[in-house]
C-alpha cells in the first residue's frame, strides 16, 4: 500500500529507545498496576486537558461505562446521543441497563444538533452524550439543561477545542480512548476519564477496582478496568508530542482542502474550534466508486460509518428504530470517505492522495 491509512510502525519506532528504558524500569520495579507512572500520566493528562481529575481505566467503552455508572445512570434512563458514531458509544448505554435515544446530526460537521437533543428530551432523561466526532468538538453549550449531566465522548478529539477550553473539560465527565489509531496512542486498549467533579472521580476510582472502598470490603458490583503503569509510562512519552501532532494533522488538512474542494465536499470547522482532525472526512455521492478507485491505487481510506446506530440489528430489535427517522445520519452514512491523515505522512504521500481524487473526477 502507497499511504496506509495509518502508520503506526512509523510513530512508535521513534520511541524505540525509550520504550526499551520505560520497559526496563518497570520490569525492575515490578509496579504494574495502579502504580507510580500511571499517577504521573493522570496528573500530567488532567493538566493538559485542564481540569483537577483524570483516571485511567482498560479501554475507551470501559471510559464511558464507568462514567456512565459515576453518572447514576442504570435500567429506566434514557440517554441522548447521536446515531453516527462508533458502536461503543451506544454500547455503553446498554451495558448500564439505560436506553439510547437518538438525535440528528448536524450535516457540516457530523456532530449532534443541539435542536434535535431538545426535541428528544423527556422526564425520563438523565445524561446527555455528544461525541465530538472526527476530531471536531461539539457545540456542547447549546446541550446543557437544567439538573442533566453532560457526559463528552472525546475517544476522537484529544486535544480539540472548544471556545478556549479543551475537549474533556466541557462536561461533567469525558470519556478518551487510547486504542492505537488514535492520535494520542497506546501499545494496545487504554482509556481515560476527566471530571472536575470530585465526587465523581470518587465513583471512578472504585468502579475501576471492583468498587472496593478498602482492602476486600466492597460496596457495589464494579470492573476491573485500569491503565497499566507500562502503557501509561508510553503515553506520558507520547502526550509531549500531542500538539505538534495535531498541528501536522491540521496542515495536512488545510492541503486536503484547498487541493480538492472543487470536486468533494470538504470538512467544516466551526466556529470557534480547533480541530484535530482524527479522520479528514470528505461526503460526495460518488462515494463507493472514489473508495474502489482510491484502494486499487494503494490508498488506505475508511467508511466511519456505513450504517447509523439506529439502524444496527440490536437497536432495532430492541427498541423498535426504523430507516427515515434520522435522515442526515442516514444520508451521511451513504457519502462519507475518510481519506488516509496521519502526522508521519510524507508529502508525496499528501500529493499522491490528492492526484489519485482529481484524477478520479477527471480533473
Amino acid at each position: 500500500m502507497k499511504v496506509p491509512p495509518v502508520d503506526l510502525v512509523k510513530q512508535n519506532s521513534r520511541f524505540w529507545e525509550e520504550f526499551k528504558r520505560v520497559l526496563a524500569e518497570v520490569l525492575s520495579d515490578g509496579r504494574f498496576v495502579l502504580g507510580p507512572r500511571l499517577k504521573g500520566f493522570e496528573e500530567e493528562f488532567a493538566r493538559y486537558i485542564g481540569v483537577p481529575h483524570a483516571l485511567g481505566v482498560g479501554s475507551g467503552t470501559d471510559a464511558l461505562v464507568l462514567s456512565l455508572r459515576a453518572l447514576g445512570v442504570g435500567p429506566g434512563d434514557e440517554v441522548i446521543t447521536t446515531p453516527f458514531t462508533f458502536y461503543a458509544t451506544v454500547e455503553a448505554v446498554m451495558l448500564v441497563g439505560a436506553k439510547p435515544v437518538f438525535a440528528d446530526i448536524d450535516p457540516l460537521t457530523f456532530n449532534l444538533n443541539a435542536e434535535a437533543v431538545r426535541d428528544a428530551l423527556s422526564e425520563r432523561t438523565k445524561v446527555v452524550l455528544p461525541v465530538h466526532l472526527y476530531g471536531q468538538a461539539a457545540e456542547v453549550e447549546n446541550m446543557r439543561f437544567d439538573g442533566i449531566p453532560l457526559l463528552e465522548d472525546a475517544a476522537q478529539a484529544v486535544g480539540a477545542v472548544r471556545k478556549g477550553q479543551k475537549v474533556g473539560a466541557l462536561g461533567d465527565a469525558a470519556a478518551f480512548s487510547f486504542y492505537p489509531t488514535k492520535n494520542l496512542s497506546a501499545l494496545g486498549d487504554g482509556g481515560m476519564i476527566t471530571t472536575k467533579s470530585g465526587e465523581i472521580a470518587q465513583r471512578v476510582e472504585r468502579l475501576r477496582v471492583h468498587c472496593q472502598r478498602e482492602k476486600y470490603i466492597h460496596d457495589d458490583v464494579g470492573y476491573n478496568s485500569r491503565l497499566d503503569d507500562l502503557q501509561a509510562a508510553f503515553l506520558s512519552l507520547k502526550l509531549r508530542l500531542l500538539d505538534s501532532w495535531n498541528e501536522r494533522r491540521r496542515r495536512i488538512a488545510e492541503t486536503y482542502t484547498e487541493a480538492l474542494k472543487d470536486v468533494v465536499i470538504t470538512p467544516s470547522v466551526g466556529e470557534g474550534n480547533i480541530h484535530v482532525f482524527h479522520q479528514y472526512t470528505v461526503r460526495t455521492d460518488e462515494r463507493d466508486r472514489l473508495r474502489e478507485h482510491l484502494i486499487k491505487n494503494g490508498i488506505g481510506v475508511s467508511v466511519f460509518y456505513p450504517l447509523p446506530l439506529h439502524l444496527q440489528k440490536v437497536l432495532m430489535e430492541r427498541y423498535g428504530y426504523r430507516r427515515g427517522q434520522f435522515p442526515e445520519a442516514e444520508r451521511a452514512s451513504e457519502e462519507v470517505l475518510s481519506l488516509p491523515i496521519y502526522p508521519e505522512m510524507e508529502e508525496w504521500q499528501i500529493e499522491y492522495v490528492i492526484e489519485k481524487v482529481r484524477e478520479f473526477f477527471g480533473r
